[in-house]
């Protein structure tokens, strides 16, 4: 899920969209570029939602530039729209029935702040739902905290980077997962925002957050969580794979499974050796080791 801003209007636009697996990023990037407050992935559409004072034909257009470009490339209906009026008490409840706690690997159990911590013995990630993309509940997010435990015993714990911390779920994870420094970096400033929050309710205020991009001043780390788009992890291949240290380990997430070659071709380019794979359902994940 993915959240622009609190959302506190009495009522929203809700649009719901139908469309191949292919497009949701792009799609995504452009309503939230439209003012989207929040947008959430279903498993086949996606669902965004607009301020009241937002115009919902401005909205219709957007989608429609994009339908449009690929009737250019002859795929006809691939896009389909639904449009309703959300009060904000349906969001809140809809919410609370929806996000409830889930168990990930042998030793999360990722939780909103309104229920009670785990008596089993798992580590409680405990994520206020309601601001950015990360809750958990997403294929690439349980993947990436997967991955994590897996190869955690053969890296050193003294640097973790999560790169597009989004809610900050993942430096939290490293940071119970025994890791000495941790930083968190994000270019959306509201995305830093919610990571905040979260850092205080998991006790986790240690952690550096900043926004921004990936720089030679912040170093290189033993372990980088980078659960982004294809694109963009081909994009940054060159700069993730300077930023790791020799025997780290960079988790690339965020990958459909048609695409998954190419980020491997471009992370291997880059000087990283492929150790691990995890797919779950339409998604790919990839542990890449310098």
């Amino acid at each position: 899920m993915y959240y622009n801003a609190v959302m506190q209007d009495i009522t929203y636009h809700q649009f719901t969209i139908e469309l191949p697996d292919s497009l949701r990023a792009e799609m995504s990037q452009s309503l939230m570029d439209a003012g989207a407050l929040g947008i959430i992935e279903n498993d086949d559409s996606i669902t965004a939602y607009f301020s009241r004072s937002m115009d919902p034909d401005a909205v219709r257009a957007v989608i429609n530039d994009l339908a449009l470009s690929l009737r250019a490339d002859e795929k006809e209906d691939v896009i389909r729209i639904a449009y309703s009026i959300l009060p904000h008490e349906d969001w809140n409840e809809s919410w609370k029935r929806n996000f409830k706690p889930l168990p990930i690997g042998s030793r999360f159990t990722i939780l909103p702040p309104w229920e009670p911590l785990p008596a089993d013995g798992r580590i409680p990630l405990v994520i206020d739902p309601g601001m950015a993309f990360g809750t958990g509940h997403h294929e690439t997010t349980r993947s990436c905290l997967i991955l994590m435990e897996k190869v955690l015993s053969s890296v050193k714990r003294d640097r973790f980077l999560d790169l597009g911390t989004g809610t900050g779920l993942l430096a939290i994870a490293a940071l119970k997962l025994g890791f000495r420094e941790i930083e968190g970096i994000d270019n959306d400033p509201v995305a830093i925002d919610s990571a905040r929050i979260n850092l205080k309710l998991n006790n986790a205020e240690t952690i550096m957050l900043s926004v921004g991009v990936l720089e030679k001043k912040n170093g290189a780390y033993d372990m980088i969580a980078a659960n982004l788009i294809s694109g963009t992890l081909i994009d940054l291949s060159d700069v993730i794979a300077s930023h790791l240290n020799p025997g780290g380990i960079v988790i690339a997430s965020g990958i459909l499974r048609e695409q998954g070659e190419e980020v491997a071709m471009a992370m291997q380019k880059a000087g990283l050796a492929l150790q691990e794979r995890l797919e779950d359902g339409k998604w790919v994940s990839f542990g890449f080791r310098r």
